[in-house]
């Protein structure tokens, strides 16, 4: 069993900037990581203060892990698989991997995010953060004025295309396997002038280098555009390690944790990031890591004090 202080499980984004905060105060810290991740998926995030011109998702985490290490923070590549919580409260977690390698720490923080569903479809992936977007509240500003296909499912692209038509008059939505759309969205579309296409996708249209250049729908036909969205729904909130150990999660499987300190409702288990009630945010996912971390070490101080304050009571 391999032992530390703090066990951060996700690599992403708050999970790293924990990491850094905790190795700050000195702390034996592990982040084991499975890769991947949603943060992987980004070419170019444009609305994070210092990068005016984007950075990838790829990029911030091999700074953020370069930064970490030379605080001493060990990196495992390993997917955790079972939580347990040792003896009472208070004396630690026992992790186990898909590797079958086991890792023991006195503090938890799950930092495992979610990840967005993406259809298979050839040419979307090398699009992602540069010119098809997840998230409306990052990179709605790229949009503006731009003819733009919403591809998603039902109810969750519907309303991912009523909430762009703030950025655009030039919208198309592309029911994707034609999930059925509530009337009053349906309603909703048509006052908006959006176009509801009731088709697959077959390929995006890509010009290079990310360039998103429209779609190709199952029959052939070719709808040409300058930007995309994606909202097919159903995401995968990754938060079964949170339902092991008995915290307290939301009906969309979200963990919910303290607002001052990201503790969940299990004692010295924590939670930041995505997999928490998020609002999908690097900026925040940021925040809630060092939020995170420094009652992590509060914790750990207290810990310190009380075993100090014992071991004096045992000698007198």
């Amino acid at each position: 069993m391999e032992n530390a202080d703090c066990l951060v499980v996700g690599g992403g984004i708050a999970g790293l900037q924990a990491a850094i905060q905790l190795g700050r105060y000195e702390h034996r810290v592990m982040v084991i990581d499975a890769g991947g991740g949603r943060s992987t998926l980004c070419r170019s995030y444009h609305n994070l203060l210092g990068w005016p011109d984007g950075v990838s998702g790829e990029e911030l985490r091999r700074l953020g892990r370069l930064q970490a290490e030379r605080l001493g923070v060990q990196f495992v590549q390993d997917e955790i698989v079972q939580a347990v919580q040792k003896g009472k409260i208070g004396e630690g977690f026992e992790l186990w991997g898909k590797s079958g390698r086991g890792y023991v720490g006195r503090l938890l923080l799950l930092a495992t995010g979610l990840m967005d569903r993406l259809p298979d479809v050839p040419g979307l992936k090398p699009c992602l953060g540069l010119t098809v977007y997840v998230c409306p509240d990052c990179d709605g500003y790229e949009i503006r004025d731009k003819v733009t296909i919403v591809m998603g499912s039902g109810d969750a692209g519907a309303a991912m295309a009523l909430n762009l038509s703030r950025r655009t008059d030039r919208l198309t939505y592309v029911n994707h396997q034609q999930c059925a759309v509530q009337s009053k969205f349906v309603k909703a579309l048509q006052e908006k002038g959006i176009e509801l296409v009731q088709e697959d996708i077959q390929e995006v249209i890509t010009a290079g280098a990310g360039a998103f250049g429209g779609v190709v729908l199952g029959s052939g036909k070719r709808l040409t555009a300058e930007r995309g969205f994606i909202a097919f729904g159903g995401n995968e909130v990754k938060s079964d390690l949170a339902r092991q150990l008995g915290a307290e999660r939301m009906e969309n499987r979200h963990i919910l944790t303290d607002p001052r300190s990201k503790m969940t409702s299990v004692p010295f288990v924590w939670a930041a990031g995505d997999v928490g009630v998020h609002a999908e945010q690097v900026t925040i996912a940021m925040g809630e890591g060092a939020q995170a971390a420094i009652w992590m070490n509060k914790a750990l101080l207290h810990m310190q004090e009380d075993a100090s304050v014992h071991r004096v009571l045992i000698r007198s």
